[in-house]
């Protein structure tokens, strides 16, 4: 919602300007320059990217016009899902964990929190970091090194991705002076017409420098910088979930694990005292 709003915000403004100024919006609408510039941006990053880099882009600029999946309704599910877990540990052994873990998608526990179980990145992360306590074969420094890894890899994969569309939109501005040199190449092709002629297709050249410029700072940058925030509350989200389990790892009590979690969430999802008093009355009502 905020993307959309914040480009409707860029667009607005930077036609009133014009159209203040004395200019009129049908001398910006070249779909010519469109083509060039969105058509070679495309064409570089397409060469610039491997297929997986392009896939994971594209699912971010999705993801960036939908409301994150990792505010405070998500995290209080996390903390009731492994208070129940971390109470089942407690009282019957980590092999009770066995029955959730082996069909994640069939347990009953799992299924009360669809935001988690039908998110299969988180999913999958809760599900094989458990997995690895239950061997009780790593120390919490093995444990923690080993989960701490999988996110980096998650981290990095991320960062290539806006990296990508960070390089695009930092090229916009050339590809804009690209299509403002094809546009004069054609005004010098009809220099020796009208005068009117002539300042149409040298306006028409400028629109390219224009638009190269616009979409580069008012469009494509923005959307790299709020990949790259998704990004961090994503991997927050996962560092929660390690912080957890490590805890866990240690024997730390149910309540106390779930502390020491929260204390690394920002302020803004973070579950307050009285909301962590709630979580642990319905997920102690749930085991």
């Amino acid at each position: 919602m905020f993307v959309i709003l914040g480009s409707l915000v860029v667009i607005g403004a930077v036609l009133t300007g014009f159209t203040m100024s004395g200019g009129q919006v049908a001398a910006l609408i070249h779909p010519s320059e469109f083509i060039t510039i969105g058509g070679a941006a495309f064409g570089a990053m397409i060469t610039m990217s491997p297929k997986k880099v392009i896939v994971d882009l594209f699912k971010g600029l999705i993801a960036i016009l939908k409301p994150s999946p990792f505010g405070k309704p998500a995290y209080i599910d996390l903390f009731k899902l492994l208070y129940s877990l971390s109470q089942i540990v407690r009282r019957d052994g980590l092999l009770a964990l066995d029955s959730h873990l082996t069909s994640p998608h069939e347990s009953p526990l799992f299924n009360k929190y669809p935001r988690l179980a039908n998110n299969h990145h988180i999913l999958d992360f809760i599900v094989g970091a458990l997995g690895m306590l239950s061997d009780g074969k790593l120390t919490s420094d093995q444990l923690k090194a080993a989960l701490e890894t999988e996110v980096g890899v998650m981290e990095t994969e991320h960062h290539a991705a806006v990296g990508a569309l960070s390089k695009t939109a930092d090229a916009l501005p050339g590809f804009g002076i690209v299509a403002a040199v094809l546009g004069i190449v054609i005004t010098m092709g009809a220099i020796n017409g009208p005068a009117e002629e002539i300042g149409h297709k040298v306006g028409t050249a400028l629109v390219g420098t224009f638009l190269g410029i616009l979409m580069s700072y008012g469009f494509f940058g923005p959307m790299a910088g709020r990949m790259e925030f998704q990004g961090i509350e994503e991997m927050t989200f996962f560092r929660t979930i390690i912080i957890a389990v490590v805890a866990l790892n240690e024997g730390a009590t149910p309540r106390d694990m779930i502390m020491q979690a929260r204390r690394g969430i920002g302020t803004e999802v973070r579950p307050t005292l009285e909301e962590l008093e709630q979580v642990f009355k319905e997920a102690s009502a749930d085991t």
